[in-house]
C-alpha cells in the first residue's frame, strides 16, 4: 500500500512547463521584432589603426576597398553615384549616420569624396572606422 501512496504523491508533484514555455516563446518573438541589424558594406576592408575607437550602431556602411572601389549595400557604387546612393538610403532613415571603412591602402579623396556627399545630403554624423592601435 505504501508503493501507490508514493507513486501517487511524485505523481501530484510533477511541474507545469507549459507557461514556461509560453513566455519564453514570448520573449523570443520580442527580440527577433526588436532587433536591429547591421547591414554589411559588401566588401571587407583593413582598417587603419588609430589610437581611439569607437563603433556604435549605424544605419549606412560605406566601405572603400585597396583599389579604391565604393562599395554601398553589397553593390559597387560609381564615383558620381554615390551622392544617389546616399540620398536614397537617407530617405529611408532620416535619423541614421554614416560610417566610412577605408582600407588602409585606400586614397583619402575617395573618403572625402563619401563624406562631402553625405553632408550636401543632409547626414550629418559621418565618421571613419578604424582599428584599435
Amino acid at each position: 500500500m505504501s508503493k501507490k501512496k508514493t507513486t501517487a504523491e511524485e505523481e501530484g508533484q510533477a511541474i507545469d512547463l507549459t507557461p514556461m514555455l509560453d513566455v519564453v516563446f514570448i520573449m523570443l518573438i520580442f527580440f527577433i521584432v526588436t532587433a536591429t541589424f547591421i547591414k554589411e558594406p559588401g566588401v571587407d576592408v583593413l582598417k587603419p589603426e588609430a589610437t581611439q575607437s569607437e563603433l556604435k550602431t549605424t544605419s549606412i556602411l560605406v566601405a572603400v576597398n585597396n583599389n579604391d572601389e565604393i562599395w554601398i549595400a553589397k553593390e559597387k557604387v560609381e564615383d558620381r553615384q554615390v551622392r544617389n546612393t546616399l540620398e536614397r538610403l537617407r530617405a529611408e532613415n532620416p535619423k541614421g549616420w554614416l560610417v566610412i571603412q577605408p582600407d588602409k591602402e585606400a586614397s583619402i579623396e575617395k573618403v572625402a569624396l563619401i563624406a562631402d556627399a553625405a553632408r550636401r545630403v543632409g547626414i550629418e554624423k559621418v565618421s571613419v572606422a578604424t582599428e584599435k592601435s
